[in-house]
């Protein structure tokens, strides 16, 4: 085997670890639930001061 093809399927090799360890991580995120905004509580209300001449 020259050398071009032993990168060519050194690389289709690492890209197709890479996609896999991508799946993995994306599947771990979904199993963590549904995405809940924060709550509310425990902010500190916004005050607007304002001048008029």
């Amino acid at each position: 085997m020259n050398r071009s093809k032993i990168v060519a399927i050194l690389t289709g090799a690492i890209s197709i670890l890479l996609a896999l360890v991508y799946l993995i991580v994306v599947q771990l995120l979904d199993f963590r639930g549904e995405m809940k905004p924060a709550p509310m509580t425990g902010q500190l209300p916004l005050v607007v001061i304002s001048q008029s001449k």
